[in-house]
Order: structure tokens, then C-alpha cells, then sequence
């Protein structure tokens, strides 16, 4: 009985204390949280999948210069559904790892022109520390650049109270393919912009 006792107050006694440390997040204790959720992306999210979003003709029109039309790469953005909902539903999932609000994007390089990334699938939140909205594709950051050539995961904390952890997605045949960003914030006050 003792014994029982003092399993049940120990439980209790961490419990209590990872309550209160969920309550007040630190960036250490933020970037151990999304670095477990990266390391279960990168076993989750299937690469060869990821390679199947984007569109032929959608791909083709992204970087074509249209002086009639500037609009044209955005107008003609086109995915194949399956593949696209397939990892859309993945990310969300890993995103629902943890209790407070977390977004795990698809970042995908262009084989054809290295330095080039696309945000290819955001999520509910459209938290990145990476991304412009609206921008179609953008330049590799050195973050990216470095998780991509090293195969390892960076969790990088260098906008305001943001944590970012990227890690590598790999298709069947070892390649690195794309990354999965999974990020948060310290203080998520969705409120804030409501009047």
C-alpha cells in the first residue's frame, strides 16, 4: 500500500510539474517539443509522395514571365489531389502531437534550379518563420540550405519568439527531396487580431 502510495504522489508530483511548465514555455522547452514532432516527420512524411504534388503544367508556368500577365505562375498553381491531401492530412496529424497550436509545413526545392524552395503544403495556423505570404517560391535560407546538404535537423530560433525545427524528407531511394518545417511561438494570441 505504502509502496502504491508513493508511485501515485511521484505521477502526481510530475504531473504538476509539467503542468506548470506547459503553462509558462520556455524556447528550450518549445524546441524539444517540436524537435520530437520533427523526428517522427521525418519517419511519417514519404517523399516519393511529396515528389508527386506539384503539377507538370504547374511547375512549368511557376517561373514563366508573362508581361501580359504577371499573375500567371499564381493563376495556374495546380496539384495532383491525391498525393497532396495525402501529405496534407499527414502534416496536420503531426501537428496535433502536441496541446498547443503547432503548424508543420512542406518545403520543396525545384531540381532544376538549385536555391529555389516552395512553401508547397501550410497548415491551419500558416505559422513559418521562412515564408512571405503570397510568395509563390522563394531562395533557400542557409537554415535550409545546410538541413538539405547535411541530412540533419536545425531547430532555428532567430525571429522574435518563433521556434522552427527543419528536417529532411527522404524518398524510397535515401534521397533528400524536400523538408518539413514544424514550428510554434511562445505566445499564441490568436485574440489579438479580432476587434
Amino acid at each position: 500500500m505504502t509502496k502504491t502510495f508513493w508511485l501515485v504522489f511521484l505521477a502526481s508530483a510530475c504531473m504538476g510539474a509539467s503542468a506548470l511548465q506547459a503553462a509558462q514555455p520556455t524556447k528550450e522547452s518549445l524546441s524539444r517539443d517540436l524537435e520530437e514532432v520533427a523526428r517522427v516527420a521525418r519517419l511519417m512524411v514519404d517523399g516519393d509522395v511529396c515528389e508527386r504534388i506539384m503539377t507538370p503544367r504547374a511547375l512549368e508556368k511557376m517561373f514563366a514571365n508573362d508581361p501580359r500577365d504577371r499573375w500567371a505562375g499564381s493563376d495556374n498553381f495546380d496539384v495532383n489531389h491525391a498525393p497532396y491531401v495525402q501529405i496534407k492530412k499527414t502534416l496536420m496529424r503531426l501537428a496535433r502531437l502536441l496541446p498547443y497550436p503547432v503548424d508543420c509545413n512542406l518545403w520543396m526545392p525545384f531540381k532544376d534550379r538549385p536555391g529555389k524552395i516552395q512553401i508547397l503544403v501550410r497548415n491551419k495556423h500558416e505559422m513559418s518563420q521562412f515564408w512571405t505570404w503570397g510568395v509563390l517560391f522563394q531562395e533557400q535560407t542557409a537554415e535550409m540550405a545546410e538541413v538539405l546538404a547535411s541530412e540533419r535537423p536545425k531547430t532555428v530560433a532567430q525571429k522574435g519568439d518563433w521556434v522552427s525545427v527543419l528536417t529532411p524528407v527522404s524518398n524510397s531511394l535515401g534521397d533528400i527531396v524536400g523538408l518539413v518545417e514544424v514550428v510554434s511561438r511562445l505566445e499564441v494570441n490568436w485574440q489579438k487580431y479580432v476587434k
